[in-house]
């Protein structure tokens, strides 16, 4: 039987009779990659296909619930496949995710009208939300610490791929084709995400607990983070920030927040273990990832407008100027997977590149469209590359920190916050943009507004003051993920062996 891992140290387990070698590890890893393919991808190639989406099935109003039915429903079940993952395998679940990420898909492409199209989207979330941190959990599970950082550049350059790929597929399928074909097209990428993940996972061993699933505890945390994602989501929108329907969700998602912590404290096997909770580098190293990847996301989302309403771009000329904001983070994640490999002190590089990132985000905010554009562009390139520093460290410490067995719940958990934060940044940076364009379209209310509507009405010059402030809420995002980030503390990286091929399971831990 193996033996008992300390929450405080890296795992430790015997070492195995027979290892994975260097070609079932890297069919293992390009099963995994296809499948975060997927989740990535679909988060890009939706966008640009929306306005078509929504003359075709004549029900523009809904449109935002394309987005916001696949992000409520894969934020929310994300620590749940985390957990099931550490009680029943980490293969069934990442089988069931991508089984049930298809299914949405083709529900999706044959979707009649609006609100089938919503709930596909929901029932495709479900399966998004395993995704990525299952198979990030995987990783952890064949290779060590130091190994995974080697791979680093590999994972940042499946979601640079599908940045890049996803909105110029989304607008040609919709345009030219027919736009079903972009959850068609996630047909083939789903059948051979399964095919490559249920022949390589069969040779992992299974690390799993058979305990019970904390299902007051599930409940409470679903319906608490959907309720607080809606008010996210409608907020300043759909409807003002004080309306009822707004401030009822926020109360909601207290309640049930609360409710959701009192169980943390008192049931017998929470849905998040509390040392886990506890544990100073994985809260240190969660709470860095939510700042530094909400500011980013807010920044992709913002900058667009930016850069067409200030600048001057037009939308296709704005998305070429944001591929260095994009591919600077894949720059960084290297840098940082490189540093863990090769430095004892790993946080040292990614200190500095965000020292970097927060004074190139202070010029913009500065100077706004004072400066050259050629200069504008090194730095969104320089600011995104601090950011990417933050993303694998986080990982890495965190699965390095934490039992073997934990390692789904604690992957998953990162993963359910860092949502969490960028939905909660975004919105920051959503009221900072609707206020101050509303202020210069004649004083006009927030609720019930779009930003593409506000922005069109804006004067340039309240626009460029405008993202000022959002440039410095941004500065300050990142300040809180270089406090987070100093504050983790540097745990020396293990080098556990390789899990041993096929053959009888593991007896679980302890």
């Amino acid at each position: 039987m193996a033996s008992p891992v300390a929450i405080t140290g890296t795992p430790s387990i015997p070492a195995p009779q027979a290892q994975l070698g260097p070609l079932e590890i890297r069919a293992i890893v390009y099963g995994l990659m296809t499948a975060m393919l997927l989740a990535a991808l679909d988060q890009t190639i939706v966008a640009t296909a929306m306005p078509t989406i929504g003359l075709a099935l004549g029900d523009a109003a809904n449109l935002p619930w394309i987005v916001t039915a696949y992000l409520l429903a894969s934020t929310a079940v994300t620590p749940l496949y985390g957990k099931l993952s550490d009680i029943h395998g980490r293969r069934i679940m990442l089988l069931i995710a991508i089984t049930t990420f298809v299914l949405g898909s083709v529900a999706c492409a044959l979707a009649p009208t609006m609100v089938a199209l919503a709930l596909a989207r929901g029932l495709q979330g479900i399966g998004g939300g395993g995704l990525i941190a299952l198979s990030q959990t995987i990783l952890a599970d064949i290779m060590s610490p130091k190994e995974r950082a080697r791979y680093q550049v590999v994972i940042a350059g499946v979601f640079v791929a599908a940045s890049v790929a996803g909105p110029l597929l989304g607008g040609f399928f919709a345009q030219h084709l027919h736009w079903s074909l972009i959850f068609w097209i996630n047909l083939p990428i789903g059948i051979l995400a399964f095919l490559l993940t249920n022949a390589n996972l069969k040779r992992l061993p299974r690390h799993e607990r058979r305990h019970r699933l904390d299902w007051p505890g599930a409940a409470l945390m679903v319906s608490g983070s959907i309720a607080l994602l809606l008010a996210l989501s409608w907020g300043g929108v759909r409807y003002p920030w004080g309306s009822a329907p707004v401030l009822g969700l926020l109360a909601l998602a207290l309640v049930l927040g609360g409710g959701f912590a009192a169980r943390l404290a008192t049931a017998p096997e929470p849905l998040i273990p509390t040392e886990v909770l506890r544990n100073q580098v994985v809260y240190s190293a969660t709470l860095a990832a939510c700042f530094a990847m909400g500011t980013f996301i807010g920044l992709t989302i913002y900058v667009p407008i930016f850069l067409e309403g200030v600048i001057g771009l037009s939308a296709s000329e704005s998305g070429v100027a944001l591929v260095p904001l994009m591919v600077g983070t894949v720059t960084g994640a290297t840098l940082s997977g490189r540093s863990m490999i090769y430095f004892r002190h790993y946080k040292r590089v990614p200190l500095a590149m965000m020292s970097l990132s927060i004074a190139c985000c202070a010029v913009i905010a500065w100077q706004g469209r004072a400066l050259p554009f050629w200069l504008m562009e090194v730095l969104f390139a320089l600011l995104s590359m601090g950011i990417g520093t933050i993303l694998p460290l986080s990982t890495i410490a965190i699965q390095n920190a934490v039992a073997r067995h934990q390692l789904g719940i604690a992957t998953a958990a990162m993963n359910f916050f860092r949502s969490l934060g960028g939905a909660l940044i975004v919105a920051a940076f959503g009221t900072i943009v609707l206020g101050g364009a509303a202020g210069g379209a004649g004083g006009h209310g927030t609720g019930g507004h779009d930003i593409e509507s506000l922005i069109r009405g804006a004067d340039p010059a309240q626009l460029a003051l405008t993202f000022r402030y959002v440039f410095a809420a941004a500065c300050l995002g990142l300040l809180a993920a270089f406090a987070f980030l100093a504050l983790l503390e540097e745990r020396p990286l293990g080098g556990r062996p390789a899990p041993k091929m096929s053959g009888a399971p593991e007896t679980p831990q302890g």
